[in-house]
Formats: C-alpha cells, structure tokens, sequence
C-alpha cells in the first residue's frame, strides 16, 4: 500500500494536486485522472428532476437537512474528524432510507426493505432527523420543527415514510455507537529533534471502526524525509520563506485565511460537504443520486479522518514553526499565527481535499466541473471559482504552506492519502444489486 500511495503522489502532483514551489498559488491545473472502472460504477443516473414522485414539491431534502448537520458543527465548535463522523452518519441514514425503497444499490449500513409506496422524501428527512436528535440533542427542538415543516409539504406515503425512515436512523445510531469515537484519548507531548511537542486529544479516531473502506491502515504512509534529505531541506526553505508571518504577503494571507476553517466553521469536511450540495444543486441531481454521491463523499472523509490520525499519532512529526526556531531563526512566526495542535504529518486539510475531489470526479465522470464557492472563513465572504475539484484541492492543501503550518511533502502526502482511500470507497461502496 505505500507503494500505491508513491505511485498515487506522483500521478496527482503531475496532474491536478501538482504542488507548485512559485510564491503565488497555482493558476491552472490539470485533472487528475479517475480510473474508468471507478466512473462506470458510480456514474449518476439521468437527471429528470430530484424528487422521484414529480407530483410532489421538492422540499430539497439533501440539501436541507445537511444544513442542520453543518449548523450543528458549527454550533458546538466540532473537531474535524467528528464533524466527518457526523456528516457520514447523517448522509448514510439519508442514502438507506431513500435506497430502502426504491433503490437498487446495496446498502451502506442498514439492511432491509422500506415500504413500496413509503415517501422516500419524507423517509430521508425523518431518517436525518434521527441521526441529529440523537447525536445533537440539545437543539432536538430545532430538528424537531424542520420535520415538522418537511412533512407538511409532502402528500403520499408520508406516515410509512417516517417510520422507515426513523428506522434507519435509530439504526445507524446504534450501529455507530461503539465505533471507538470515546472515550477521548490523548497522547502526550513529545520531546527532542522532529518530535511534536504539545499533547494532542482525539487520537482514538486512529482505531475509529471505518463506514467504508477494508482496511484503513492499508494506507498508512511511509514517513517523512529524513532531516537531512534534499527533500525535507527543499521543503524547509520553502516554508520559511512562503509562511513566514513577518513578510507582508497579503495573497498568501487570504488563501491561508480562505481554507483556514477553525472551530466554529463547518470544517474541511464541511467544506466539500458544502461544495458537493452545491455542484448536486446545479446540476439538478434526482433525489436518489444526491443522497449515494453524499453518502459517498461522507464516508470516504470519516474514514480519511482514521488514517489522517494514525499517521499523525504514528509519527509525530515536528510543526515547522518548532523546526525553524529550533534550528535556524528563533525568532521565525508563522503566517498563520500559531504553531498547530496536532502533530505535522500528513495534513488533514490536504487528505480531506484529496478524498472529496476523488470522489466528485469519479462521480461525475470529470474533473473539470466549473463551481464557484465561499468558504466559512472566506475574507469578506469573497467566493473564488475555480475550474476543477482537483484545483480547488491543491489551492487548499498549499494553503497549509502558506500559513506556516505544514512542509508541502505533508501536504501532497494527504492528498494522496485521501484519494487513495475515496478510490476505494468508489470502487466497493452502494454498488448496483446483482
């Protein structure tokens, strides 16, 4: 597997996660090239409007309800890797309950079939309903009032809809509550040359039960280059120069800040949570295409999040912030303004990028989809457009370098990684039924 992800590095980075070395962010890319056999299995079906039953209004039921999911993030200021597991649990309980009736893919977690004529609007809103009120039970009054709302714009089916639904999110709940997501564990600070210093919570998500893939430690990369490699020596310089917060790059700042997503956002995941409704809204995807390409694109981040922590907590790679003080300027600030809590390798926001746009592009037999988008922590709320997933995910793993925050072999590590494991989500999950 570390050999897939060599070949994976260099087939992204020559096409579109190339990781530029220029100041500026890359312009153009190109993209990256998915597999035919992965676009054959996952191809959507023809569109002809989202709602199965067109003579039911289309209350946007994907869309909506994973509003309530990123609103909830938000609102409890979510880590990113319990922002992905969130978001799977949600879009898997919506993509069941739809699929349960009449689908004809394999499950993603709950077997089983729903009632024939059940209302498979009103089965996905009551099936996101579940999952939020158990998970988020705080704001149960709020959920509470959008199924309300949901529900009496829908006519047929409805109360067999709801049961089914309800159903299924009770059951992903419960399938999903000893996935070893708790307790908290932590691990402690390090010490010496090349270590992380700080002690770090969350770890347990390195042996979190994955939505999709076989095997996540299959993917665990080889490490960083060794300190006195021209690898790390390049990638040194190069951070020291583009991410040091003492020179004026106001370019180099926003495209930081823009991908930033600290507590309080929808987090990277959210983010192409985000972008995905947005590119499923434009082009008109049917209710039963929606719910498989989140459920796919959730469940390929929740278990990118597992081997993002084990790599993480397996190498506890030194922040440059600490490398550069340490060795060639005490002095040296990060653009970004802090050193980074969790160790350096690989980057998250670089795995989540490259699982998400492996996904859209395996799904959409593309990966030149124009989209344009504004992130949580956009300056200004400003949008940016960009040609291709794949370089909206290079603009936000080099993002990481531009802040101080990561050497660019950690980022172009993560995007690998995370597309490494999206190839094989597309490859083996909600497959057609035989």
């Amino acid at each position: 597997m570390r050999r897939l992800l060599v070949v994976i590095i260099s087939a992204l980075t020559g096409a579109g996660f190339a990781a530029s070395a220029a100041a500026a962010p890359p312009a153009a890319l190109t993209p990256l090239r998915t597999p035919e056999v992965i676009t054959a299995v996952t191809a959507p079906s023809a569109v002809a409007g989202r709602p199965a039953d067109t003579s039911e209004p289309d209350i946007a039921v994907v869309a909506g309800w994973n509003q309530s999911a990123l609103d909830a993030v938000r609102v409890t200021r979510a880590s990113d890797a319990d922002a992905a597991r969130l978001y799977a649990m949600v879009n898997v309980a919506v993509y069941d309950a739809v699929n349960g009736i009449s689908g004809s893919r394999e499950p993603a977690l709950v077997t089983g079939r729903g009632p024939r004529h059940a209302n498979p609007q009103a089965a996905a809103a009551a099936a996101a309903h579940a999952v939020l009120v158990r998970v988020d039970a705080a704001r149960a009054a709020l959920y509470d009032a959008r199924l309300a709302a949901d529900l009496a714009r829908l006519h047929r089916g409805v109360d067999s809809g709801v049961t089914w639904g309800e159903h299924v999110g009770a059951a992903v709940v419960e399938a999903r509550t000893d996935d070893g997501s708790t307790p908290v564990e932590t691990q402690p600070a390090g010490f010496g040359p090349g270590v992380f210093r700080t002690a770090w919570s969350g770890v347990q998500y390195r042996h979190v039960r994955p939505f999709a893939v076989a095997d996540p430690a299959r993917y665990l990369p080889s490490g960083p280059p060794a300190p006195d490699s021209a690898a790390y020596a390049s990638a040194y310089a190069e951070v020291a120069d583009l991410g040091n917060g003492a020179v004026d790059r106001p370019d180099l700042l926003a495209t930081y800040q823009f991908w930033s997503l600290p507590a309080g956002s929808s987090q990277p995941p959210g983010e192409w949570l985000r972008i995905t409704l947005s590119v499923a809204e434009a082009r008109h995807l049917r209710l039963p295409d929606e719910a498989r390409l989140t459920a796919l694109l959730t469940m390929a981040l929740a278990d990118t999040t597992v081997v993002t922590v084990s790599t993480k907590f397996t190498y506890r790679h030194w922040r440059p912030t600490t490398a550069i003080r340490e060795t060639t300027d005490p002095a040296w600030t990060a653009r970004a303004g802090s050193v980074g809590g969790s160790p350096e390798y690989v980057s998250g926001h670089s795995s989540y990028s490259g699982a998400a746009a492996t996904v859209l592009a395996g799904f959409f037999h593309t990966d030149r989809i124009t989209f344009s988008h504004a992130t949580d922590s956009a300056p200004g709320g400003t949008a940016r457009t960009y040609p291709a997933f794949s370089a909206a995910a290079a603009e936000a793993g080099r993002s990481r370098v531009y802040g101080g925050l990561h050497f660019d072999f950690s980022n172009r590590t993560g995007l690998a990684l995370g597309g490494a494991v999206a190839h094989e989500v597309l490859a083996t999950a909600l497959r057609p039924r035989h």
